[in-house]
């Protein structure tokens, strides 16, 4: 039965799209967006932050119910305490982040020149723990993604705004990302672009593939197979998982250069997360 599932999984996504040859990354937005307006011409670019559910109208009116009481309310509400409470020097969140963590999720990931690596916004938080002498948190669920959800909806509406300097190291970070997302990998031999660039909007068994394009506004994401809110970066490790390839630590360099890529690829669109999704 497993192995009948895996094959059709591997039938409905054997396509994939053609990665961009080396380009610089607005070229690289720009061929994206091109791609998407002519695989969904009746969307508005703004819509993709809605992910499936703008491309559904059904799925799209139970999401609009399930958001009247929305199910991540809780971990905002829980993160924002979390976030609020000082640590034992005294000191707290607010004193490792510019405007004091309120507003600042469009401009993550980035490239951090002094430390030659990108610095996701989970990354931050645990760096900020272990700078004032606190235990890093555990990545992917619990108290860093309900921290991450509360800085998230301070960012409401905020246009992402990741940039890649003109340094060859953040140009490498960038590359590095980029191809993670059009690489195959894994048993099925499928890469990112494989479901959710040459197979977006198509149906997967019961399930509608969503665009690369807006996916990582609503990050962190309440997920009903999860029942709980999670990072982007815990969706990376179960898509690998699903493709039956061996996922990477969570926060790896790999994982945080796939997240630097993708996230620049939806520059412009604006963060409306916490979302909610299947």
């Amino acid at each position: 039965m497993k192995r009948k599932i895996y094959l059709s999984l591997a039938v409905a996504c054997s396509m994939t799209a053609v990665a961009p040859s080396f380009a610089d990354p607005i070229t690289d937005n720009e061929t994206v967006r091109t791609y998407f307006a002519d695989v969904f011409p009746e969307l508005a670019i703004e819509d993709y932050v809605d992910g499936v559910y703008a491309i559904d109208q059904n799925l799209r009116d139970q999401w609009l119910q399930i958001e009247e009481f929305p199910p991540y309310e809780d971990a905002v509400d829980e993160g924002k305490v979390l976030f609020d409470t000082p640590f034992a020097n005294g000191k707290s969140y607010a004193n490792c982040f510019d405007n004091e963590g309120v507003g600042i999720k469009q401009n993550f990931p980035y490239f951090d020149m002094e430390k030659n690596k990108v610095v996701t916004l989970e990354l931050a938080i645990n760096e900020c723990r272990t700078h004032n002498g606190e235990q890093p948190l555990d990545y992917g669920k619990g108290a860093i993604a309900y921290i991450s959800s509360y800085m998230a909806s301070t960012s409401s509406g905020e246009l992402i705004n990741v940039t890649v300097p003109d340094n060859a190291a953040a140009q490498a970070a960038y590359e590095d990302g980029k191809e993670f997302f059009y690489s195959r990998r894994g048993q099925l031999n499928m890469a990112c672009a494989t479901c959710h660039m040459a197979s977006a909007g198509k149906r997967l068994r019961a399930d509608i593939l969503s665009p690369a394009l807006g996916q990582v506004s609503h990050f962190p994401a309440f997920r009903s197979k999860w029942d709980d809110v999670g990072t982007i970066q815990r969706r990376y490790a179960g898509c690998n998982t699903q493709i039956r390839s061996k996922p990477f630590k969570l926060q790896s360099e790999q994982y945080r250069n796939l997240e630097y890529f993708h996230t620049y690829m939806s520059n412009g669109l604006p963060i409306n997360g916490p979302g909610t999704r299947k």
